[in-house]
């Protein structure tokens, strides 16, 4: 019991805990002054992410792609690099599975795999481009993967149009039943939710994720590079080499992320008038995680049930969604703001120390 007590009094849970509290706290207050209640407000998103299997089932759904670009930001900065284009490889991931799905019939187990490894690996050169800008001509990865982004944007509907998308029609062919990968059961069990493998998949690759960085070789030069990459040339590693391969695999966690939405939600790939957006939560998830493979777990399950829920704060306690932003803004305001988190953090850490002395 007193290892449990320990595990949750350590400062690196209990800041991001008094994080979220205050975030959530700072909502509170702004709702009251527009003149909404805040209590019934949460209790509203809690009712419509807890309310239903099928409430419940969805989040799940919500939660899988912010735990793919989560990992894409938190790689890549883990390696010293900031992946802002974690929206394009998503996009990009989203092609390549819409082209696998609806071009090819084969088996299913060959076909499902096919289209999931075919988002990585275009989500992973997408991202790799960026990282080769960087190294052979130093341009900044924040410029290019901002550009690639929206150049990811209007390749996707150029392709679609061009190749995919029926006369007429605004979205694509429906890929293959042998290239879906939706749970039949599970969503049968949750009210007909969309879910499917690809929330396993999103768990196995955090675990990629620390084994890759903390437990290989080549993670440690990936590390390496990221802290000082003059010491590490310095040291024999191929900075450049680790730059590219850095962004390739912060692109393929992106990538799946949009495999999987086209292979277990949508089945189909529309014409898009926007960016979907999850690239840019991601951001926000890896800030939240402390770019760790388990907090960004955690952080998008924050993520996912603050938006999904958002809906139930809508409409069951009439809170605007700019409000509701609000809410979510603060809560990554209070993680990023570490400095003052502490100040609120640093009486219960004294308390702990007088009572180890």
């Amino acid at each position: 019991m007193n290892r449990v007590i320990a595990v949750f009094t350590k400062e690196s849970f209990l800041v991001p805990l008094v994080a979220i509290i205050l975030g959530l706290l700072t909502g509170a207050i702004a709702m009251l002054a527009g003149g909404f209640n805040p209590i019934k407000a949460y209790m509203a998103l809690l009712e419509k992410v807890f309310g239903s299997a099928y409430n419940f089932g969805e989040t799940i759904r919500q939660i899988t792609p912010l735990i793919f670009t989560g990992l894409a930001v938190a790689f890549a900065f883990r390696t010293g690099l900031f992946n802002i284009g974690a929206e394009g490889q998503f996009i990009v991931g989203m092609i390549a599975s819409t082209a696998v799905g609806v071009s090819f019939d084969l088996p299913a187990y060959i076909h499902a795999p096919l289209a999931v490894i075919a988002g990585a690996v275009a989500g992973g050169l997408w991202g790799s481009i960026a990282g080769y800008l960087k190294a052979a001509r130093g341009v900044n990865e924040v410029i290019t993967s901002i550009m690639l982004n929206w150049v990811a944007l209007y390749l996707a509907n150029w392709v679609m149009n061009a190749f995919f998308v029926p006369a007429g029609q605004q979205r694509s062919e429906m890929i293959h039943d042998s290239a879906v990968i939706t749970i039949g059961w599970l969503s049968t069990m949750f009210d007909s939710a969309r879910l499917h493998w690809g929330t396993l998949i999103a768990v196995l690759a955090a675990i990629f994720f620390y084994v890759i960085l903390w437990k290989t070789k080549s993670g440690y030069e990936l590390r390496a590079v990221g802290l000082n990459p003059h010491a590490s040339e310095y040291a024999g590693m191929n900075v450049n080499r680790n730059v590219v391969k850095a962004m390739f695999i912060g692109g393929m966690f992106a990538g799946i992320g949009g495999a999987c939405e086209i292979l277990g939600v949508f089945h189909y790939q529309a014409i898009m008038t926007a960016q979907p957006g999850y690239g840019f939560d991601g951001i926000a998830v890896a800030l939240i995680g402390g770019n760790t493979p388990l907090g960004v777990v955690l952080g998008a399950i924050l993520f996912g049930i603050l938006t999904f829920g958002a809906a139930g704060m809508k409409f069951g306690a009439g809170v605007p969604v700019e409000l509701i932003r609000v809410v979510i803004a603060s809560v990554i305001f209070f993680v990023a703001a570490h400095g003052i988190v502490k100040i609120f953090v640093k009486p219960i850490m004294k308390k702990k120390k007088e009572g180890g002395n």
